[in-house]
C-alpha cells in the first residue's frame, strides 16, 4: 500500500497572484461601497427636507401662515437704553430665521420651550444666571444662550462634516429669498440710524414689494395663497453647505463692499476675478476680505440673515457666495451642497427635488430685480423662474 501524497503548499507565485486578485476585487469594489454610503446619506438628507416641508405645512394649518424669515423680538425706538450688549441681551434684534418657529413641528418640542419663555441657564444648561435669557431669546449669535449652539439632527446634512466652534448649532437648510439681491437682508422694516431705530413705512414696503420675491419675504408673513406660481413650480427652501474653514467659495463670504452700478446688484459674477485659478473652488490665498472666521455659510440654524439660513436663485447652486456689505448685508448667496453635482431643494407644495448645479440659469452677469424694475421675468432662466413666487412664468422644462 503506498503512502499518500504529502499536501501541496502555496508556491510564492500563486501567492502574489491571490493577493493580486484580491486587491483588484477591492479596488473595484470599494468605489461601489462608498457610493452606495453617499447615497444613503443624500437620501436621509432627503427624508431630513421632507420633515421640514411638513413642519412648514403643518405651521401653516395652525396660523395660516408661513413662519416670518428674519422676525422675532425688538425695541423700535428706545436705541439708547438698549446699546450695545444691553440691547443684544434684551431681545433678539429682530434677526431670527424661520426655522425657529418650526421647532414644535419637528419634535423639539422642549428646545421650543426653552426659547419661547425666559430660561435663567448659561450655555452649559446647568449654571444658572441672573438676569435670566428673555422670551424668544438674545440676538441670535449670542455664545452664552443654550438654545442657540444646539445641534438640532434634523437641520443637519449627514454629507455635511462640518461641526463645532466656531460655528453656533449649524443648518444645512435654507429659506428662499428669490431671484434678486436688493434689500433681502432686511426686507419689510429698515434701520434707521438715528432715534427712530426699525421703521417700516411706505419706500420700504415699495423697495421690498418690488424686489423681495421669493416664497419668504424677510420680516414679513407670507402664506400659501401668496404663491401665485404654482406650489409645485416653486422652491420654498435649499440646501446649504456649513463652512469647514478652508476658504470654499460656497461657504466663505466674499465681503465685496459694493452694491451699484459695478457691485453685487448690478453683476452677480462681481466677486468671481478672486477665486483661485488653479482651484476655483477656492477664493485666492492673497484675498483677505472675508471677514471673521464665526461668520460663516451655516454657521447659526436660528439667524435669519441670508449667510446662514437664507438663499437666492440668481447664480447656480455650488457657486461663491459675494455680499454687499458685511456678514450681516444681502447679497449672491447660492444653495451648495457636499453631494456630487447638485442640491436638494423642498418645492412649496412639500415635494424634494434634486437639481444639478448645471440647471439652465439664464444671464448670470444681467442685473437683479429691484423695485425700479419690478414684475420684469428672472434673468436667470429656470433657475431663476423656480425661486419667484408669484412672477407668472411657464416652468416648460424638467430639473
Amino acid at each position: 500500500m503506498s503512502a499518500p501524497n504529502p499536501r501541496r503548499a502555496l508556491t510564492l507565485i500563486e501567492l502574489l497572484v491571490v493577493i493580486a486578485i484580491i486587491g483588484v476585487l477591492v479596488g473595484i469594489l470599494l468605489p461601489a461601497v462608498q457610493a452606495a454610503r453617499e447615497a444613503a446619506r443624500r437620501m436621509s438628507c432627503s427624508n431630513n427636507f421632507k420633515q421640514i416641508g411638513v413642519a412648514i405645512h403643518n405651521y401653516h394649518a395652525a396660523y395660516n401662515k408661513l413662519p416670518m424669515q428674519i422676525g422675532g423680538t425688538f425695541h423700535p425706538r428706545d436705541n439708547a437704553t438698549y446699546a450695545g450688549a444691553n440691547r443684544n441681551r434684551a431681545t433678539n434684534q429682530f434677526n431670527l430665521g424661520f426655522l425657529v418657529g418650526l421647532t414644535p413641528y419637528l419634535e423639539q418640542q422642549s428646545l421650543w420651550e426653552q426659547i419661547s419663555n425666559p430660561y435663567a441657564f448659561d450655555v452649559d444648561g446647568e449654571t444658572v444666571i441672573s438676569p435670566a435669557w428673555p422670551a424668544m431669546g438674545p440676538e441670535p449669535s449670542e455664545p452664552t444662550y443654550g438654545p442657540w449652539s444646539r445641534e438640532i439632527p434634523t437641520l443637519r446634512c449627514p454629507s455635511d462634516p462640518g461641526t463645532g466652534l466656531p460655528s453656533l448649532g449649524r443648518t444645512n437648510y435654507a429659506a428662499c429669498y428669490g431671484d434678486s439681491t436688493d434689500w433681502v437682508e432686511t426686507g419689510y422694516w429698515r434701520w434707521d440710524g438715528g432715534s427712530s431705530g426699525w421703521i417700516s413705512d411706505v419706500l420700504q414696503a415699495t423697495r421690498a414689494n418690488g424686489s423681495c420675491r421669493g416664497v419668504f419675504v424677510p420680516r414679513k408673513f407670507t402664506a400659501f395663497k401668496d404663491v401665485q406660481d404654482g406650489l409645485s413650480n416653486t422652491i420654498a427652501c435649499g440646501e446649504i453647505a456649513t463652512d469647514l474653514g478652508d476658504r470654499d467659495v460656497r461657504t466663505t463670504p466674499h465681503l465685496f463692499t459694493g452694491w451699484g452700478p459695478v457691485g453685487v446688484h448690478s453683476n452677480p459674477r462681481v466677486c468671481q476675478p478672486d477665486r483661485d485659478p488653479n482651484r476655483p473652488r477656492f477664493w485666492s490665498v492673497g484675498f483677505t476680505n472675508i471677514g471673521a472666521p464665526e461668520n460663516r455659510r451655516g454657521y447659526s440654524w436660528a439667524n435669519g440673515g441670508p449667510l446662514y439660513s437664507g438663499f437666492n436663485t440668481t447664480l447656480p447652486p455650488n457657486n461663491e457666495i459675494c455680499l454687499g456689505a458685511d456678514h450681516s448685508s444681502g447679497g449672491h448667496a447660492p444653495a451648495s451642497s457636499r453631494h456630487a453635482g447638485g442640491v436638494h431643494v423642498l418645492m412649496t407644495d412639500g415635494a424634494v427635488k434634486f437639481v444639478s448645479e448645471s440647471i439652465e440659469a439664464g444671464d448670470d452677469t444681467a442685473p437683479v430685480v429691484t423695485s425700479a424694475n419690478a414684475g420684469r421675468p428672472s434673468p436667470y432662466g429656470l433657475w431663476g423662474s423656480l425661486g419667484t413666487r408669484a412672477s407668472h412664468e411657464v416652468i416648460k422644462e424638467e430639473f
